[in-house]
């Protein structure tokens, strides 16, 4: 191990610069180590708008998003794009995030180069490896290429030990979007941080009706899922004409024209471009029911004690469901409307869903993260 460490973090995406956030703050903070960040630009606005709102500092962006890109076209571009990147940074660890197309890459190039792998997020499974669509192989092809496993709960530890991974080599970390959104929450309040005026906007345009947040974007839901999922956002319109139905919609274009061609003729329904992080967590704090496909909104509703509904058919994060404030309800238009409606009618069933938890961790991730690092370093250093 050199006299400073040295530790890259890889990200292209906006949930692995929200995710590795606390991580990178925490690297840069201790003795002796120097943090890196080295962007792919796998999905280059969304990545920079987060990046800059957080005012992260990239040490290198390789800027590989093309138009319409195809996932060969991004595979292709990352490895050749990586391998040499990492050569000039040269770090002692590199550490990726969850289950993107950069991170499978970015842990490939690594292993190419025998550059140490921590893989934060690890062992998340549905066990279908088309749902998530192409995430579930992606975090399991970094499963073999990693040396240190940051699971974020106990499900997921379990399920790496199935694939035998050895014990010495999973650290229990909790989740890293705790330690993030107490960060931001915190900040938002405090004035550190600013939710854009848009935000300010559209809490104005939704007044005091019920605020009901949507996000969408799988891409197992192109076509028929996307089509269910708005008829149903038309039905709970027409229902509850006390709430406000927000989207921040996606800017793919398999989301983005069935959305705006459905469902952008009601008055209650307000589709806005996607949100700077800041702004979407400074409205996720004031929503009173969530409906998503998405992952890490899973875990952010969780912790915030925001009822939530998962328009998947399974998810990697049971801990949400287990919680009692997320319910898994798939793409059926009709499921979608009658437990939307329920809970937006029963105020009992409500008020046992609204309590924040605690199962994805207690804001110490980015700590253990570090630590598991440091301390894998230092015993590869000590070894002859």
């Amino acid at each position: 191990m050199t006299q400073q460490t040295r530790i890259v973090t890889i990200f292209g995406t906006r949930p692995e610069v929200i995710k590795l956030f606390p991580v990178i703050k925490e690297l840069q903070a201790r003795e002796n180590c120097v943090g890196l960040t080295l962007a792919t630009g796998q999905q280059r606005d969304m990545q920079a708008q987060i990046v800059n709102s957080l005012g992260i500092s990239l040490d290198m962006d390789l800027d590989v998003m093309q138009e319409s890109q195809t996932l060969p076209d991004l595979t292709g571009r990352l490895i050749r794009a990586l391998a040499p990147a990492l050569e000039q940074l040269k770090p002692d660890m590199v550490l990726v995030q969850g289950d993107t197309t950069s991170a499978c890459m970015g842990a490939l190039a690594a292993f190419y180069l025998k550059i140490p792998v921590g893989h934060v997020e690890a062992g998340l499974r549905t066990h279908d490896k088309f749902l998530p669509f192409p995430e579930e192989i992606n975090r399991q092809l970094v499963t073999p290429l990693a040396d240190l496993h940051f699971a974020p709960a106990t499900k997921a530890y379990n399920d790496l030990r199935k694939e035998n991974v050895p014990e010495n080599q999973i650290v229990i970390t909790g989740n890293t979007v705790v330690d993030s959104l107490q960060i931001i929450s915190d900040g938002i309040d405090k004035g550190r941080y600013k939710a854009s005026h848009e935000v300010a906007k559209i809490l104005k345009t939704v007044d005091n009706r019920r605020l009901i947040l949507v996000t969408g974007h799988r891409r197992e839901s192109f076509g028929h899922g996307f089509s269910n999922i708005c008829k149903a956002l038309r039905e709970i319109a027409r229902e509850i004409p006390d709430a406000c139905l927000v989207y921040p919609v996606h800017l793919n274009p398999n989301v983005w024209k069935p959305v705006h061609e459905l469902i952008g003729d009601l008055d209650n329904i307000l589709l806005v471009s996607p949100l700077d992080y800041l702004s979407f967590v400074a409205l996720l704090k004031n929503a009173y029911l969530v409906l998503t496909d998405s992952g890490g909104i899973q875990e952010e509703a969780t912790v915030l004690g925001k009822p939530t509904l998962i328009m998947r058919d399974v998810t990697e994060r049971p801990e949400a469901v287990e919680s009692g404030v997320a319910k898994l309800v798939g793409t059926d238009a009709q499921t979608i409307i009658n437990e939307a409606l329920d809970i937006l009618k029963n105020q009992e069933r409500y008020n046992k869903m609204a309590v924040p938890s605690k199962v994805f961790g207690d804001g110490r991730a980015a700590k253990l993260i570090v630590d598991g690092c440091l301390e894998f370093l230092r015993n590869k250093a000590s070894r002859p």
